[in-house]
Order: C-alpha cells, then sequence, then structure tokens
C-alpha cells in the first residue's frame, strides 16, 4: 500500500484545476476558504471558476504550452471533466503533482475501457458491445438486442452523441453516429430509479464513501436529486460494496462519481463513472459535515477525511435554462432554499446555471418546496 501513497500539501500552496466550470467553481471555493491558492485553465474569460481563483489562464485546454504554465504555478494539478488530453497531462505530471495520474481518465473517458474495466472488476453492467461499421452494428444486436441506445464512446453528456436503437429501421439510421466516431452498443436497462454515490481515498488509501442517491432526470439532465436514496438496504450495502472495489481498483485519489440503475430491492448495476466530484453530490455543501468538493481537496492534497455524516435529508433542485432568473425572483419567498448560482455569462435553454438545495425530515416538503420552480421544466 505504501507505494500508493500520495505525497501531503499544505496551504498555502497552489491548487491548478484544469476546467473553469461550476465544478471547479465549487472546488475552487473550498480549497481558498482552507487557505490554498487557486489557478484556472478555461478557454473562457472569467469562467465561473475563473471568478473567484487567484488567476485564471485563458486557453484551449489543448493547449500544451497553457497547461505547462498552470504545471509550472501550481503545487498540484486536478481537473473537472473527462474530455482533458492524457499526453498532455502527463507532460505537466513532470511539473507539478497529479495525484488523479492519467488511468483514471484513459478509463472513465472512454465507454468501452470504463464497462471493460467494471466487468473485470466484477461489477454488474449492461451487456454491451463495440460499433464501428455496419458488420459490427449488426454483430451488436445480434449480442445485445433491442431496445438499445448506440454511443459514442468518448464525448458526449447529457443525452447527447447517442441514439434509440429499437428496430431494424433503427439499426439502418445508426450509420449517422458510427461512421463519424467509434460506438458502443448497450442493452437499455429497465430500472426502478437511477442513482449515485461518491466515493473517494484518503492519503492513507481509506475508502471513504457519500451517502446513496436517488436522481430524477429530464430530457437526459439531471432533475433533482433525493439524499438519501429511499431504497431498501440491501441496495446501500451494494452500492458502497462496489464504491469501495472501484476506488480501490483504480487506487483513486480524487472524487469518482458512480452512477447506478437500481433494478429491485436487491440488484443493482453501475451505468456510467465520472472521474470527479459529480452533479449529484452538490447537496453534500449543507447536509454533509463535509462536502464532496472539500473531499476531493483533502483527497489530492493528501490529507486525511473522516467519515461521511449526512446530517439531514436534502433534496437539490438543478437550475436549467431561465430557471435560474425564475429562482431568483422566488428568493425573497423562500428562506429554506440553499441558493447557487455559478455566474455563467449567458443564459441558454438546458444549460446548469445553478441549483437550490433544501434540508428538512420530510423528503416530500423538501420535493414541494422546489416544485415551485416550474420553469423549463
Amino acid at each position: 500500500m505504501s507505494s500508493n501513497l500520495i505525497k501531503t500539501i499544505l496551504p498555502p500552496a497552489t491548487i491548478g484545476i484544469v476546467g473553469g466550470g461550476q465544478l471547479g467553481q465549487m472546488m475552487a471555493l473550498i480549497a481558498k476558504s482552507m487557505g490554498y491558492k487557486v489557478g484556472i485553465l478555461d478557454p473562457t474569460p472569467h469562467a465561473p471558476a475563473g471568478q473567484v481563483a487567484d488567476f485564471q489562464i485563458v486557453a484551449e485546454y489543448a493547449d500544451v504550452k497553457a497547461l505547462m504554465q498552470l504545471a509550472e504555478k501550481s503545487d498540484v494539478l486536478t481537473y473537472e471533466f473527462e474530455n482533458v488530453d492524457e499526453g498532455s497531462l502527463l507532460k505537466a505530471k513532470q511539473v507539478a503533482e497529479l495525484p488523479q495520474g492519467t488511468n483514471l481518465l484513459h478509463i472513465t473517458g472512454e465507454r468501452l475501457n470504463e464497462k471493460n474495466f467494471l466487468n473485470d472488476a466484477g461489477i454488474p453492467v449492461t451487456k454491451f458491445a463495440a460499433v464501428n461499421d455496419e458488420k459490427t452494428m449488426r454483430a451488436a444486436v445480434e449480442t445485445v438486442g433491442y431496445p438499445a441506445i448506440l454511443k459514442t464512446v468518448s464525448g458526449g453528456y447529457d443525452g447527447h452523441g447517442q441514439m434509440d436503437i429499437n428496430n431494424s429501421a433503427d439499426v439502418a439510421k445508426a450509420a449517422e453516429l458510427y461512421d463519424k466516431t467509434q460506438c458502443i452498443l448497450e442493452a437499455r436497462q429497465k430500472f426502478i430509479a437511477e442513482a449515485s454515490v461518491m466515493v473517494t481515498r484518503d492519503v492513507n488509501g481509506k475508502v471513504v464513501t457519500f451517502p446513496l442517491v436517488e436522481n430524477r432526470h429530464k430530457n437526459h439532465i439531471l432533475h433533482t436529486t433525493i439524499a438519501p436514496g429511499q431504497f431498501a438496504p440491501a441496495i446501500h450495502q451494494k452500492a458502497h460494496q462496489y464504491a469501495e472495489i472501484i476506488a480501490n481498483k483504480l487506487n483513486l485519489y480524487g472524487v469518482l462519481g458512480i452512477e447506478l440503475f437500481v433494478l429491485d430491492d436487491s440488484h443493482l448495476m453501475v451505468n456510467e463513472l465520472a472521474p470527479r466530484p459529480h452533479n449529484s453530490g452538490h447537496y453534500t455543501i449543507e447536509a454533509c459535515n463535509i462536502s464532496q468538493f472539500e473531499a476531493h481537496i483533502r483527497s489530492i492534497c493528501g490529507l486525511p477525511i473522516p467519515p461521511i455524516v449526512q446530517e439531514k435529508p436534502a433534496v437539490m433542485r438543478n437550475l436549467l435554462g431561465t430557471d435560474l432568473t425564475l429562482a431568483r425572483n422566488l428568493l425573497k419567498d423562500h428562506p429554506e432554499w440553499h441558493f447557487h448560482d455559478y455566474g455563467k455569462a449567458e443564459i441558454r435553454p438546458q444549460r446548469k446555471m445553478g441549483h437550490v438545495t433544501v434540508l428538512g425530515d420530510d423528503i416530500d416538503e423538501l420535493l414541494k418546496s422546489t416544485a415551485m420552480l416550474k420553469g423549463e421544466n
């Protein structure tokens, strides 16, 4: 185990974050409160994370020179999204610590790698097959069956880069996707709920998990998170068990989001992994003794992490597009809301602009509190 341990990096060291969105912003806010300095690499001037950091390098993520500049100004690097170039990060790793490494990105940034990794770890996943031309598409349908979803192996999120495959007419149309890029065909699962769990490891390699939560989506985008999820005890137990296996097999540092399908009261299946804090973990800012963002910073900086305690049930509601304006106007009537505005320059339909979290003992009451937000959704 000792060969896997990471270096302890204490404040006022500088943390460089690749990515300037809301996840980077929330990482930066907690890092600053702990006394760290923070630098951001993001192509958008005054990106959400850049607004709260000590400095921002405005450049594309693929700009190796800019990434090296961030590394040279930082003691430790982290990333807030999947699609970072591994080769560039390996170069940057020679200058600054990179506790998450690049293997995590290699596995989670490519859906076939991810499914094979989970399979090898003995974690249940849906049936899947690789697709890159008409022949492999037809073979994949034979293996996977209908209904299925064809997805690009990399890129694509919130429903982008995928199409439903329910019959032979859909198979014929599938060339629109697989002619452009490598794809994966996945069997569509019947499930009773979607769920997720955040996991990390501390400086000693001890696995730390957050509560299992229920996620409700609209138009393929997370709409509401209920924490903890109202599931059978066996489901909570399996989620934590799978999280521990995955974290140890990855030699994980930093927070990993694990998205799951709850099939029934005793069966659970992993859908996807996210190598960073996750939208469905935002409730932890107010509801837990430490947030997923503090856990992330503690993990990459080689600090101990206490056992996670959720002090009150919580509901988190995403603010998409014009929901943000509506929530701002309703704020005067809702003292119970913990309101987060990410400071994005432009409101666009279905774009994550902020979120609201409410705490209390009655989940139905919490859902009613956020039901006032009848904007885009």
